[in-house]
């Protein structure tokens, strides 16, 4: 039976503010500050500034598929992106205990100009696969992607959907004990689909920890254990700490 003493993420009374402004503003001084030096900046709004998330207080345990739902803007990428440190809390506590594989941004960790085989190894290295197990595992790779055809064309070319299929083709054959998943069911066609599901599945099996954001509430209610909604930035329903 899991406990809560097995969580590998745990938001405690965590806020993130961001700002509309499009240059360096104060909420990116903020982060800045934080990133060197781990204070916390001031609490209030300044113009142009918002909460993204009020107060959220969660904890997922280690194996559980956790579901994020809510409208758009209602925190849920922002919460993935502060689990795999691309962002930074405005205030409270993250901990996340294991490696972990996002998959949060089209493209994200692709290079354009080099070609499917080539980011293979460039993305797989950056989420903990060597050389040589990469080299081991490229075949499997391929063919989970489905682009057997195109894999030696440079992935500028590709359209969104094989972009997505790549990254998360490397991602669920990388090492990481934390697996995050942005709408990766909303791109692709239904046999690549049910090779996801599948592969989530398989995860699931070996103790791997999801989180998975959806606005398809059927395949959240078919492959997580828990689905936390998010409303205007705070947990409306689901796991609490």
């Amino acid at each position: 039976m899991r406990t809560l003493s097995d969580s590998v993420i745990t938001f405690q009374k965590v806020w993130k503010k961001y700002s509309k402004q499009q240059v360096l503003n104060n909420s990116l001084r903020e982060e800045l500050v934080y990133m060197i030096t781990g204070r916390k900046c001031r609490d209030d709004l300044a113009e142009g500034e918002f909460w993204a998330l009020n107060d959220i207080c969660m904890s997922v345990v280690k194996g559980q598929c956790i579901g994020l739902a809510g409208h758009n803007g209602s925190g849920k990428s922002t919460i993935l992106k502060l689990i795999s440190n691309v962002t930074y809390p405005t205030k409270g506590e993250i901990k996340v205990q294991g490696r972990v594989a996002p998959l949060i941004e089209l493209g994200a960790g692709m290079h354009p100009d080099l070609t499917g085989t080539e980011n293979i190894f460039m993305n797989g290295t950056i989420l903990g696969l060597s050389i040589r197990e990469l080299k081991k595992r490229i075949g499997d790779i391929v063919a989970f992607s489905g682009l057997d055809d195109f894999i030696n064309v440079p992935v500028k070319k590709y359209s969104s959907g094989m972009y997505l299929r790549l990254a998360f083709s490397i991602a669920v054959h990388s090492p990481a004990d934390i697996f995050l998943f942005d709408e990766v069911l909303a791109v692709g066609d239904e046999d690549f689909q049910s090779r996801c599901l599948k592969r989530i599945e398989a995860i699931r099996s070996n103790n791997g920890t999801i989180i998975v954001v959806s606005h398809d509430s059927e395949t959240l209610k078919r492959i997580c254990d828990d689905i936390v909604t998010l409303e205007h930035g705070a947990v409306a329903r689901g796991v609490r700490s």
